[in-house]
C-alpha cells in the first residue's frame, strides 16, 4: 500500500475549472451522489433528503484565522509570514490571550530578502496607532520559529492578528483577499480559532439546512481540528511512501466521543478533516488499548499507524473507542487533546465513518487519495462525471456526499 504511484492519482483540471469566488448563495452549490454504485446530480439545500434519518453528522468547527502577516522593510522588499500554529505560549487559547508577545511557528514569503533584523507592521486599533514586531528565532522543521510582538500591552494577540492579518486563501486561489472572504471563508458554526484554512466541506451549510436537518430526526456534532498549510502540500514524490504529513492537532469533548459511541454505524463526516479526526480517534484508542496511556502526551497518530498496526489482534470500534472514553472519565479530562499526521490511502479500511460531505480536490494531493480509499477506483467516474458536468473544484467549489450502498 506505501508504494502507491501518485501519477495513478492525476486528472487533467482546467484552472477555469477552479472556484476563484463563492457562490452567492452558500447552499446553492451542486451536489454529486455517489451512493457506491451509481452516481448523479442536486443541489446542495435538497441534502436533507439524501441522508438516512437517524444519521449523526460530524462537523469541524474551527476556525480560520487572519494568519498571513504582510510586512514591508525598509528596503522596500515585501516579506509575507503564515502563522502556523503556537509554540509559545503553548496551546491556541493562551497565544490568542497574551498581551507579552508569542512565537509562532511560521512559513516565510520572500525569506531571502530577510536575513537579519526585526521587520514592522503599523495598524490602528480604536484610533490608535500601534506597531506590530516580527523577528526571526531559528527553523522549526521546514519551517521558522518566529517572535510576534507589539507595542500596546492593552491589546491581546487575537485582537493583534485580527487587525493585521489577512484570511490566508488557498495558493490556486489566484486573487487577493476581499472583505467577503472574511465571512464565506468560514463555516457558520466555527467557534474555535486556529485554523490556516477552511474545512471546505462545511461552507455550504446554511441554517435553512441545519432546521430540515432537525427536521428529519439527524444528529449533529462538532469537533475541532485546526487545518494547518500541509493540506494544499503536494506530494512531489512519485511514491506516497516519501511523503511526510504534517502534524495537525484536534480537540474532541467527551460529550461528542459518547455521541459518537452511540452511533456508530450511523456517522457522516462533514469534510476529510472530521474524517482523518474520526478515524484518528480510533487508532488513539488502539494504541491506549494495547498500551495503558499514563499521560496525555503522549496522544499522537503517527502517519502510518495502520498500516504497521496490521500484525495485532483486531480492536473493535467500541473497544477502541471506549478505552478512550474511560481513560478521559479516570483522568477528569472534559476534552481530549491530541495531533495526528494520519495519511488514508487507496486500501485503507474505514472503522468509523459510513459516508462523507466532501468537496472536489486537486490531482496528486492526499486528500484525493482519501476520496479513493473510500471510493475505491470509482473516485475516476467520480471526478469525470464531475468535470463533465460542469462542477466547480476546489475550496470554493462544489460538494459531493459519498456513501456505500448497505449490503
Amino acid at each position: 500500500m506505501i508504494d502507491i504511484d501518485i501519477n495513478e492519482y492525476d486528472y487533467d483540471l482546467p484552472e477555469e475549472r477552479i472556484a476563484q469566488f463563492p457562490l452567492k448563495e452558500r447552499d446553492r452549490s451542486k451536489l454529486l451522489l455517489f451512493d457506491g454504485r451509481d452516481i448523479s446530480t442536486a443541489v446542495f439545500s435538497d441534502i436533507d433528503r439524501f441522508l438516512p434519518s437517524g444519521s449523526l453528522l460530524v462537523f469541524n468547527n474551527t476556525r480560520v484565522i487572519r494568519a498571513r502577516l504582510l510586512f514591508a522593510k525598509t528596503s522596500g522588499a515585501n516579506i509575507e509570514v503564515l502563522c502556523l500554529e503556537p509554540l509559545f505560549p503553548a496551546g491556541y487559547e493562551s497565544s490568542f490571550a497574551s498581551n507579552e508577545g508569542v512565537e509562532w511557528k511560521c512559513m516565510i514569503g520572500n525569506l531571502k530578502k530577510w536575513k537579519t533584523g526585526r521587520i514592522y507592521l503599523g495598524f490602528e486599533i480604536r484610533n490608535k496607532k500601534n506597531i506590530l514586531c516580527a523577528e526571526k528565532i531559528c527553523p522549526e522543521g521546514d519551517a521558522w520559529r518566529i517572535r510576534l510582538s507589539w507595542d500596546n500591552p492593552d491589546l491581546s494577540f487575537s485582537e493583534v492578528i485580527e487587525a493585521t492579518g489577512h484570511i490566508p486563501l488557498p495558493p490556486y486561489i489566484t486573487r487577493e483577499d476581499e472583505p467577503d472572504d472574511s465571512v464565506r471563508y468560514q463555516t457558520i458554526y466555527s467557534t474555535v480559532k486556529g485554523s490556516v484554512a477552511a474545512p471546505t466541506a462545511g461552507l455550504h451549510f446554511t441554517e435553512n439546512i441545519l432546521s430540515k436537518l432537525d427536521q428529519k430526526s439527524i444528529q449533529l456534532a462538532e469537533l475541532t481540528l485546526h487545518v494547518g498549510a500541509g493540506t494544499f502540500q503536494p506530494v512531489r514524490n512519485a511514491k506516497i511512501s516519501a511523503h511526510e504529513m504534517h502534524a495537525e492537532h484536534f480537540f474532541i469533548t467527551q460529550e461528542t466521543l459518547r455521541t459518537i459511541i452511540e452511533n456508530t454505524g450511523k456517522i457522516i463526516a462533514v469534510g476529510t478533516t472530521s474524517v482523518r479526526t474520526l478515524e484518528s480517534l480510533y487508532w488513539l484508542g488502539v494504541k491506549a488499548f494495547y498500551n495503558p496511556l499514563n499521560n496525555f502526551d503522549e496522544l499522537v497518530v503517527d502517519q502510518w499507524e495502520p498500516y504497521v498496526s496490521r500484525s495485532r489482534e483486531p480492536v473493535s470500534v467500541m473497544e477502541s473507542l471506549e478505552t478512550i472514553y474511560e481513560l478521559m472519565k479516570r483522568k477528569n479530562r472534559p476534552v481530549l487533546a491530541a495531533s495526528t499526521k494520519l495519511i488514508i490511502i487507496p486500501g485503507y479500511e474505514f472503522r468509523i465513518i459510513d459516508g462523507m460531505i466532501t468537496n472536489f480536490h486537486q490531482p496528486r494531493s492526499t486528500l484525493l487519495l482519501l476520496v479513493s480509499a473510500w471510493a475505491g477506483a470509482k473516485w475516476k467516474e467520480i471526478y469525470r462525471y464531475a468535470l463533465e458536468s460542469n462542477f466547480r473544484f476546489l475550496s470554493y467549489g462544489d460538494a459531493s456526499l459519498l456513501t456505500r450502498q448497505k449490503t
